[in-house]
């Protein structure tokens, strides 16, 4: 665990770090991009981390990416290469500089030191895990595939490397239903999302998919009758859900879709009122872009996303710990199944 106290005094040992206004209307370009939902006082409070970690990154060659679940100041503040999971990893690949670090989740980083095993990979706390990727072990891919015999198995890219490494192919939530489709055979086991699998099979209709029971502490949270209920208080309201959520909730969703989805979704669409049935930060990241739409609740936090902080990004490149390694005898295995899922995703886009 990190000692915050002890890195706090480092890290003001080092860089001014106390809020500026001053300092906040110079780097107003940066603030224009979250100005909805972040108001110029606390933005004073990040820009001195902000201006700290950009200049880092160049001195140590460094990257940031990070999820669509990051805090607006990490978002826009501190990010070369935003995205949902897909999004991330296929970036991972071309990534040219020589330290990456993942603001997102564990298995995240370890998908980024996956695919760029010569690369440093800093995660800026290690405690930031994920209910999915903790919901299953390798154990558990072997007891799928004792249960259905010889059918393939697709692992969602929210679990550890030795899942992965232990799947024939990995998916995310943009492209779990044409991964599925492209498999031979005619039952397909899904881990460990089952939520995510239930929802897939409803499209899939030729294939009987199975799935590990696990499930997504944000997305599981919400109900039809949540749905139901924000529509009857606010009439004409769009709602967008996350395929993570339960079946009846994405029935009741005008769409469904990944985080690139919901925000490319908003983007053509441009609804007067909106509801994202996702994590939080997903609406605070779009808003200024979509300045004529109207973001509405409820929305769910994810605990271990907030565990990212312009704090801790500046102490593990200031630092240069969190460092992510996975052992090669898993990280080659594991890297097939993703690169498969990369390599699928690409011939279909194309």
């Amino acid at each position: 665990m990190l000692d915050l106290t002890d890195i706090r005094g480092t890290l003001r040992a080092h860089y001014d770090l106390e809020p500026s206004l001053a300092l906040a209307e110079a780097m107003s370009d940066i603030h224009a991009r979250m100005g909805r939902v972040m108001p110029m006082v606390d933005w004073a409070i990040h820009a001195p981390y902000v201006r700290a970690i950009n200049e880092l990154k160049r001195q140590r060659n460094a990257v940031v990416l990070a999820h669509n679940y990051m805090t607006p100041q990490i978002y826009h503040g501190i990010a070369d290469v935003v995205g949902d999971s897909l999004h991330l990893a296929i970036k991972a690949t071309e990534v040219e500089a020589d330290v990456i670090v993942q603001c997102g989740v564990h298995f995240m980083a370890e998908t980024s030191k996956i695919l760029n095993p010569q690369k440093t990979v800093l995660m800026p706390d290690m405690e930031a895990g994920c209910s999915l990727a903790e919901s299953i072990t390798a154990a558990g891919i072997a007891e799928m595939r004792a249960r259905y015999p010889g059918a393939p198995v697709v692992s969602y890219v929210n679990t550890t490397a030795e899942v992965k490494a232990a799947s024939d192919i990995c998916c995310t939530s943009a492209n779990a239903v044409q991964i599925v489709q492209a498999l031979e055979g005619d039952t397909v086991i899904m881990t460990p999302d089952k939520w995510l699998a239930q929802n897939v099979a409803l499209k899939v209709t030729d294939k009987r998919v199975v799935w590990w029971d696990g499930a997504c502490i944000v997305h599981e949270q919400f109900t039809a009758q949540d749905l139901r209920d924000f529509r009857d208080w606010n009439p004409g309201l769009k709602i967008i859900a996350h395929p993570e959520c339960p079946p009846e909730v994405v029935a009741e969703a005008d769409y469904a879709g990944s985080t690139a989805n919901i925000q490319d979704w908003v983007t053509a669409e441009q609804p007067k009122q909106v509801m994202l049935v996702t994590e939080c930060s997903m609406a605070s990241n779009i808003s200024d872009a979509n300045p004529e739409v109207e973001f509405l609740g409820p929305c769910n936090m994810c605990p271990y996303m907030q565990k990212i902080t312009l704090e801790k990004v500046l102490w593990s490149l200031h630092s240069m710990t969190g460092v992510v390694e996975v052992d090669p005898g898993v990280a080659e295995p594991a890297r097939r199944a993703v690169q498969r899922m990369i390599d699928l995703s690409r011939r279909l886009a194309g």
